[in-house]
């Protein structure tokens, strides 16, 4: 009988170790100290949308202080960075700073140009004196000062990009 009143009190331990386990471990919130195991879940949807969301928040401001750096001038800048579409009559002329881009759309038109190379031909890599054709849809540069494009038909129309004027 004596071995026998051993392993009431050795059950009797081994239950209330057990139960304070199962405390422990309900206690125990995912993802915490306490629990570190992370989910690929959570890094997808949780994680990385808080990341994102704080570059995106330090992106904009630094955009804001460029702005400001730059006396709110952003506007102009972007504006450089898109085509508007000019139209010309017949005999106008279209000069453009360096770096202007035209594309001819509609109508034809010449090349305007001192000395040479007049334009950039940025479609076909080569170059258009003066007195040369602009080919359709082709992308042309103006790389030296004074260097333009003279419409040839009564209504010609260009894509252009950058800074010009129009005689």
């Amino acid at each position: 009988m004596k071995k026998r009143s051993w392993l009431a009190p050795l059950l009797v331990v081994v239950m209330i170790f057990g139960a304070m386990n199962m405390t422990v471990s309900v206690a125990a919130e995912p993802g915490s100290d306490q629990d570190p195991l992370v989910t690929l879940s959570y890094l997808n949807d949780t994680f990385l949308k808080t990341v994102l969301e704080k570059v995106d928040q330090k992106i904009a401001a630094r955009n804001t202080e460029i702005v400001k750096q730059l006396g709110g001038q952003a506007s102009g800048a972007e504006s450089a960075n898109t085509f508007s579409v000019v139209t010309l009559t017949q005999g106008q002329i279209l000069t453009g700073d360096i770096g202007c881009e035209v594309m001819l759309r509609v109508g034809t038109a010449a090349c305007v140009s001192p000395s040479a190379p007049g334009l950039i031909d940025e479609t076909s890599a080569g170059t258009l004196n003066n007195g040369g054709a602009l080919e359709k849809n082709h992308l042309y540069m103006m790389t030296i000062e004074g260097r333009g494009v003279q419409a040839t038909a009564a209504t010609t129309k260009l894509l252009v990009r950058g800074t010009y004027t129009v005689a």
